[in-house]
């Protein structure tokens, strides 16, 4: 019998029965023995009570110390009056207060140590995936202070005006771009200075690469040889063409959401922060939200919110915990005996993901990465790090990239880039091999789209993950492009004192046959599920929360993560991410919306052509 479902067997009526004879048994035996008079024990017994919950209660409490969970406890905290208890089930990203003890974790260059650890990380797996070639994914997710922003590659991007422009007509009014750009801005220090796009005087400190690789400015000049534009902000007035990243890294330092947001508030004496604390369940009178019940040290604990209880576990574990709560498709829980709260059959739908290939080229000089990956640069660049936070050390690496239209009459860009001067093999668990380059290019709005639901009642076990990759023959056709287009750009004069062989998908890759086989074979996800809580209006069979991010038919109850975006955004999500916790935070605290009318978004003079 799994752990949820003995604790439902606990609390059945006729336990309880027991529960309360044997209670009133002590009561009678202590009332004879210290002559207390039954009235005097009743108050004694029901204020005792009454303390030990108030001790354990709340105005907010938040699940999960991730992206947007740490936005929320420093923007809630603000106001002195409000308590805030945060909760994350893996631990601190310090060590004894230290990040150079935690450098896996805060080296930007030390990445792929975590997405490929257990200790920080949820390590999801999907089904097999039929049109993959039954392929089973495998899906890093932080689980750690930060969340998956300790976890990413620090990419900031915050996707096409369009995509909040779409959300709005997908039923999140509201959610505009004009509603979504401030939240940007304010979240954000961009290192560039603040502007019409860029923040200046946000937590979130936002800056381009430094090491001026000659391979990123060689793939900037090829992309402009084969005819595409030079952005100079793909974050700002033009995402389309080829142009530096932004990066969440501040002096030479991974820029989380921990650090971000925080570190600064965790002194406040009105937040309080659990960490190694698996949320099991909400806790519900009738419909009403009332608090969550969790288990930290082997434990099983409650905790109360007198005002709100806010899911920000991520586009997984927020509809998994939702579901174990009773919230989700009737039919589904009550095969799993859970009982119903409220029948919500979008919970666990509408899972978008955006899937990404490697292209790769081998490098006829000595200038990649594969030189550092050795282990005696390995110790002098990681000292290096460690004595002054610079160095090769200090950055990712993704340093340029950009977006594209697959063809004509594709309004924006629906293809990404990120260009990295060194090979990746199986999310980094496998050394590099060569002296090599490669591409990440993937399309952004895919058509096909997924579901997760339970395994079991037990809240350990990860839920059934399908993704639906390539289901659809659009997205097949997408793919096959960001292969041609790759290697269009590979080809151009810029990489010709570079250019050895393609190692992947290989010179004898060549037919649209073939290239749909390589694709299933070697595509992998970029990490961005969402959509699982999907935003919208009540008449919407398919929403879970409203556009004021409240859980549709409970009260008291809000998801403010990855999971509520109505559809995925064209880009990296973790941008996304912050914005909407932070604008939830000005709707939880009933402020009215921040606006900007009117900001200039370039679009291309035609759209009769690819580029």
């Amino acid at each position: 019998m799994s752990y949820l479902m003995t604790r439902v067997k606990c609390c059945s009526p006729v336990n309880q029965m027991h529960k309360v004879t044997g209670t009133l048994f002590k009561a009678h035996i202590l009332k004879n023995i210290l002559g207390i008079n039954e009235q005097q024990f009743q108050i004694s017994y029901t204020s005792s009570q009454l303390s030990s919950e108030k001790a354990n209660s709340y105005n907010y409490v938040i699940v999960g110390a991730g992206s947007a969970g740490c936005v929320l406890a420093n923007r809630l905290t603000e106001d002195p009056l409000n308590t805030v208890l945060l909760l994350e089930a893996g631990p601190k990203d310090t060590l004894l207060g230290s990040k150079r003890l935690m450098w896996k974790i805060h080296m930007p260059a030390a990445l792929t140590y975590n997405l490929c650890d257990e200790k920080y990380n949820w390590y999801y797996h999907t089904t097999s995936q039929k049109h993959m070639d039954n392929r089973i994914m495998y899906w890093p997710r932080g689980r750690v202070w930060g969340g998956s922003s300790s976890l990413n590659a620090m990419v900031y991007i915050r996707g096409h005006a369009e995509d909040y422009n779409r959300w709005s007509r997908e039923g999140a009014i509201g959610w505009d771009y004009e509603h979504c750009l401030p939240y940007f801005k304010k979240a954000q220090t961009h290192e560039l200075g603040p502007d019409q796009y860029r923040g200046g005087n946000g937590p979130l400190y936002v800056s381009r690469g430094k090491t001026n690789h000659p391979l990123h400015h060689a793939f900037l000049e090829a992309t402009q040889q084969a005819g595409y534009p030079f952005t100079d902000d793909m974050n700002g007035y033009q995402q389309e063409g080829f142009g530096w990243m932004d990066m969440t890294v501040h002096q030479g330092q991974r820029w989380s959401t921990a650090s971000a947001y925080l570190r600064p508030a965790i002194s406040r004496p009105n937040l309080s922060v659990a960490v190694k604390t698996l949320v099991t369940k909400i806790l519900f009178q009738g419909t009403k939200s009332i608090g969550v019940e969790y288990v930290k040290n082997g434990q099983r604990k409650k905790a109360f919110a007198s005002k709100e209880v806010i899911l920000s576990g991520g586009a997984i574990n927020s509809p998994q915990l939702l579901m174990l709560s009773g919230i989700g498709n009737a039919d589904d829980l009550k095969k799993l005996g859970i009982p119903v709260v409220c029948h919500l059959p979008g919970v666990g739908q509408n899972l978008q993901d955006h899937l990404e290939v490697y292209v790769q080229q081998k490098c006829i000089k000595p200038i990649t990465l594969y030189n550092a990956q050795k282990p005696v640069n390995m110790v002098r660049i990681g000292l290096e790090w460690l004595w002054k936070f610079t160095g090769e050390g200090a950055t990712a690496h993704l340093e340029s990239g950009g977006f594209i239209r697959s063809e004509p009459g594709v309004p924006h860009p629906d293809i990404q880039f990120h260009f990295l001067p060194s090979q990746v093999i199986d999310h980094g668990r496998v050394a590099s091999t060569m002296e090599a380059y490669q591409v990440h290019v993937g399309p952004m709005r895919s058509t096909s789209v997924g579901w997760l639901k339970l395994k079991s009642t037990d809240p350990n076990d990860h839920p059934i993950i399908e993704p639906n990759y390539l289901s659809r023959e659009r997205d097949i056709w997408e793919f096959r492009q960001c292969v041609k287009l790759t290697r269009e750009i590979f080809a151009q004069k810029a990489f010709e004192k570079f250019c050895g062989p393609e190692i992947q998908p290989g010179n004898h890759v060549q037919s649209d046959k073939e290239i749909d086989a390589f694709i299933r074979q070697k595509a992998d996800s970029a990490y961005h599920p969402s959509c699982t809580c999907k935003m919208g209006q009540l008449s919407d069979s398919t929403a879970v929360v409203d556009p004021q991010t409240k859980v549709i038919g409970v009260e008291n109850l809000r998801v403010v993560d990855a999971s509520i975006m109505p559809s995925v955004v064209s880009g990296n999500l973790n941008a996304p991410t912050i914005m909407i916790a932070e604008k939830a935070a000005d709707i939880i605290k009933g402020l009215p919306s921040l606006q900007e009318k009117n900001v200039p978004v370039y679009k291309p003079k035609t759209l009769e052509t690819q580029r």
